[in-house]
């Protein structure tokens, strides 16, 4: 389900947070469906079972999932992630359309691109 990279520079946490989102805003986890266990996963991936309580923390705390005492945690219902994925998507294209005018592509090389693009 998960599978970490281990070069990319974002902290292990950051990596697992950002794949249960994308899980969860497509749809392959589905509303109240339970995460695996902090400590299952954290054997699975063979890593610190803190740094999976740290990504799910933040799952929490960002509205996605929720936690039962004794119980595990669940994917959140009733989180919209609909908004947040296309703010996730706007940042992705500021940070690249940023790298392309470093990189000296023409203002209207990449406005072409975008409007190519557009269906």
């Amino acid at each position: 389900m998960i599978q970490l990279n281990f070069r990319d520079a974002r902290p292990i946490y950051e990596q697992i947070k950002d794949k249960f989102k994308k899980l969860i805003i497509s749809g392959v986890l589905s509303d109240n469906e339970k995460l695996p266990s902090v400590r299952t996963l954290a054997t699975e991936l063979s890593i610190n079972p803190n740094t999976i309580q740290r990504a799910y923390n933040e799952l929490e705390s960002e509205g996605y999932v929720y936690s039962v005492a004794g119980k595990g945690s669940f994917v959140n219902g009733e989180k919209k992630p609909e908004s947040d994925r296309v703010e996730e998507i706007k940042k992705n294209l500021r940070t690249n359309v940023s790298e392309l005018c470093f990189l000296g592509v023409p203002g209207d090389e990449i406005i072409e691109i975008v409007k190519g693009e557009i269906k």
